[in-house]
């Protein structure tokens, strides 16, 4: 099972000679290890709305509502994708003269400063796009300073 938690550094450009590079090192160091590599986790893209809202979607094409799980636990958000293996004992087993599509189990987590809500969940076209925002205490909130303008009278001896 793979694992990201949240950051905001951009992902490495996925067509550039140097994520190539990286894809190639991750693979190494992941047959060396045991682990999966953090290449075949989902790409997601996470957009601002305002400083509560945010939009969050995940490229899992080929996954079905069935196949995922989304939780919300305090400040993080887990989302969880099993792909069930198919039966191929009916099945002709074919073979693969290139294969770079694979559906693996994957388990992103999502950490944020503050408590969150999802609002709404779509999968469509292969895309989980999640709506959520910030549930920000009252204390946390900035609150505005307002400022007394006393004015100094200065007497005259």
């Amino acid at each position: 099972m793979s694992y990201r938690s949240f950051s905001f550094l951009p992902n490495v450009n996925h067509n550039s000679v140097f994520s190539n590079r990286f894809n190639q090192i991750d693979k190494m160091f992941s047959t060396l290890t045991g682990e999966k590599p953090l290449s075949d986790t989902p790409l997601y893209n996470l957009i601002e709305v305002n400083e509560k809202k945010y939009i969050l979607t995940l490229n899992i094409a080929g996954y079905e509502e069935k196949d995922l799980d989304i939780s919300v636990h305090k400040n993080q958000l887990i989302i969880q994708g099993k792909k069930e293996k198919q039966n191929q004992k009916n099945e002709k087993i074919e073979k693969y003269l290139h294969k770079d599509i694979t559906f693996s189990n994957f388990s992103l987590n999502f950490n944020f400063y503050h408590k969150i809500k999802v609002n709404k969940a779509d999968l469509s076209l292969g895309l989980l796009e999640l709506h959520f925002e910030c549930q920000i205490p009252d204390e946390e909130k900035p609150k505005k300073i307002s400022i007394n303008n006393n004015s100094i009278q200065i007497q005259n001896k």
